[in-house]
């Protein structure tokens, strides 16, 4: 079976075809900077093929005889939806590695055409979201009466250009949670909390992360809310932010901020991956109060998307997985993340 990683040349992109070589596994990379994908095809020894994502008739065509294409070029809520479509035509399954609500929610939306005809639709096969999914998926399962569910997080070592630029996007649209089973659209840095994450306790603020959305999936829990730490400091900036969000909005400030992220953003290299880690916390809660919690400790977060996102990858080219939009946790089993290189999961019961 043939497999494709496409946005092979961006910074994640690179990471996990380096890491698929090493596996001895041999995708097809593929992106629309010519140059740049076949440098690093030519430097790997891989095929590769050329194609933007406006014009569909070049995406279908750019997929021929692919089974699985794993897609790394965000931001996601501009680049899913063609490469979607596309899989969908021509019966290629679809991994990403987006953390975006409003892409999980229309991959969601289109289950019933991908399960005829037979193509998974998994969003978030990365650090956004296996950990937390599995997790979640996790507690619901020692604690089926839940009926809330919080998760955090903190993650070290920097960001990617990508991860940068998405971050930016979703700033004008302030905070989401669910709220009896339905997204709720709430402010900038809505609650904030300390959290006792398996190394120290950490102040942490709401954030409008994956899980809103596909940990409800996963679990059938009605109420989810997601936080990042942050110092106390950085959690007031944010919520300064709230009075800038008209201007955050426009076209030509997000066109501003871009170009200082191109400029000045180039992700974490390896000594700094190696000595950064990301810490996970979750507590499911029952109506009458009963409670209980998890921890989590990985490696840093670009390098579980790498081995999260190739491990997926593997079991779908291992065929007899039955076509529709899945979750991590659905697809891959509540203990996924705790198997993956470096990952350290703690119930607390």
């Amino acid at each position: 079976m043939s497999w494709m990683i496409y946005g092979a040349n961006g910074y994640t992109g690179a990471l996990t075809a380096r890491e698929a070589v090493a596996r001895g596994m041999n995708p097809v990379l593929a992106g629309r900077s010519a140059d740049a994908v076949r440098e690093l095809a030519g430097d790997l020894g891989l095929e590769c093929r050329v194609f933007a994502l406006d014009d569909p008739s070049a995406v279908q065509a750019g997929l021929d005889g692919m089974d699985v294409v794993l897609h790394c070029a965000g931001p996601f809520a501009h680049t899913s939806a063609p490469m979607v479509d596309a899989c969908l035509a021509r019966g290629t399954h679809y991994l990403d590695i987006t953390g975006e609500i409003d892409v999980f929610a229309a991959a969601h939306a289109r289950h019933d055409e991908a399960v005829r005809g037979d193509v998974v639709l998994l969003p978030g096969a990365g650090f956004d979201v296996v950990p937390t999914d599995c997790m979640a998926a996790s507690l619901a399962a020692a604690l089926p009466a839940a009926v809330s569910l919080q998760l955090a997080f903190e993650a070290g070592g920097g960001l990617s250009p990508g991860t940068a630029k998405t971050s930016l996007e979703r700033l004008p649209r302030g905070g989401c949670v669910r709220r009896d089973g339905e997204l709720t659209q709430v402010p900038l840095g809505w609650k904030s909390r300390t959290v006792p994450f398996a190394h120290a306790e950490r102040s942490a603020v709401t954030i409008p992360w994956g899980d809103v959305y596909t940990a409800w999936v996963s679990t059938g829990i009605p109420d989810i809310e997601v936080y990042l730490s942050m110092a106390p400091a950085g959690i007031r900036r944010l919520r300064r932010l709230r009075y800038l969000q008209p201007l955050l909005g426009t076209s030509w400030m997000q066109s501003f901020l871009r170009r200082r992220i191109e400029a000045r953003v180039r992700g974490p290299d390896a000594t700094r991956r190696a000595q950064s880690g990301s810490s996970i916390w979750g507590e499911a809660r029952t109506a009458d109060g009963r409670a209980i919690s998890a921890t989590m400790t990985t490696p840093n977060g670009y390098d579980v998307t790498v081995t999260a996102s190739l491990g997926i990858v593997e079991r779908l080219l291992g065929g007899d997985v039955e076509g529709g939009y899945y979750t991590p946790s659905l697809l891959m089993g509540a203990d996924y993340a705790a198997s993956l290189p470096g990952v350290d999961f703690t119930l607390n019961a």
